[in-house]
């Protein structure tokens, strides 16, 4: 396929998510949301993070691995220790890089 044959959905792709963002500049001052609406607008971001970020840690190829032998999980654990702990993100990358970088070099002994 040429790169052409895919134009039409980039351009749809592109206007779509255009409309979407205008939506709320456009939109500014005329539409005022529900009161429970603007009371959960701060758990989009950690709600969005959990559903990115669970998948990696707890599948394998597809399945399911909660045992002792899933470093990503243990390692996403240190990480989430870490960040409830000193709130740092950086901090929280390292620790979690560290301890999946640790483990997975002990289970290759």
């Amino acid at each position: 396929m040429n790169w052409t044959d895919w134009l039409p959905l980039w351009l749809a792709c592109g206007l779509l998510t255009f409309a979407i963002r205008y939506s709320f500049i456009g939109l500014e001052g005329r539409y005022r949301p529900p009161g429970w609406f603007v009371r959960w607008l701060p758990y989009v971001p950690i709600a969005a993070l959990t559903a990115l970020a669970t998948p990696e840690l707890l599948l394998d190829a597809g399945n399911i691995q909660l045992g002792a032998d899933n470093p990503r999980l243990w390692a996403g654990l240190v990480a989430i220790a870490v960040a409830a702990r000193w709130r740092n993100t950086l901090l929280t990358i390292a620790a979690g890089f560290a301890a999946l970088g640790l483990l997975r070099w002990l289970g290759d002994l």
